[in-house]
């Protein structure tokens, strides 16, 4: 038997919390003692997981009470359910991460999920896939980034930004300038050899990105300076003028 103290410490789950389950009779304790001490077997800890999954998958706690009270709930089963409902929401923020990667290297704007529900940004995932996944570029992206582990995409991504940050040194020139003209195809060199080979139209879709204003301007600012991301999209603006 455990006291309410250490099954908070074992499982994180407050007192209070605990107390609260008591009382809607969610969770009972195994036993209360003379002196008012609730006591947790075996049992109630195993039902307290059930609690917990159950409610980090959305249910309501009275949902919770009357599925875990029916005779005919099969824990094993509950489990399963559990396994495939999580690696559904892993499936899906897989689909959002790869999402997000893929529009801010595209240099697109449309970054903005709010109000979308999981259906709709799977949906979304989907669609864009459906869009750029016959194009070379995305073929590109697949085999030359996406199968590269965690770390290597991460360092990619680092050496991208530092790429850029190197405009910041160029602050007061002008973007037609040679030095900068010249880092605008470095930078154009360095996508079509990590990601995908980066079209002058492709190139010309991130001046948009870089300074407008949002995580993306603020990102290349903090790095190489403020004023940094402006130079960079005026520069590939210059850069691109013949499209």
């Amino acid at each position: 038997m455990l006291t309410i103290s250490q099954v908070t410490e074992l499982t994180g789950v407050s007192q209070r919390t605990l107390h609260y389950y008591d009382e809607i009779n969610l969770l009972k304790p195994t036993q209360t003692t003379e002196a008012g001490y609730r006591l947790y077997d075996n049992a109630a800890l195993e039902r307290l997981q059930h609690v917990l999954l159950f409610k980090e998958l959305g249910f309501p706690l009275r949902d919770i009470a009357r599925l875990l009270d029916d005779p005919a709930f099969d824990r094993t089963k509950a489990l399963e359910q559990h396994l495939q409902l999580l690696q559904l929401k892993k499936q899906h923020l897989e689909n959002l991460i790869d999402l997000t990667r893929w529009l801010c290297l595209m240099g697109t704007n449309h970054l903005d999920f709010t109000g979308f529900d999981n259906k709709q940004i799977d949906e979304y995932a989907a669609q864009a896939k459906a869009t750029y996944g016959k194009t070379e570029a995305y073929k590109e992206y697949e085999q030359r980034f996406l199968t590269q582990d965690s770390a290597r995409q991460a360092q990619t991504g680092q050496d991208f930004m530092a790429l850029l940050s190197r405009f910041g040194a160029h602050l007061g020139e002008a973007p037609e300038s040679p030095e900068v003209q010249a880092l605008v195809a470095e930078l154009q060199a360095y996508i079509t050899e990590h990601f995908y080979t980066c079209t002058d139209q492709i190139l010309a879709s991130f001046a948009n990105l870089y300074d407008g204003g949002g995580s993306f301007t603020q990102n290349i600012d903090k790095a190489g300076g403020s004023g940094t991301a402006a130079l960079a999209a005026q520069a590939i603006r210059h850069y691109t003028r013949h499209i």
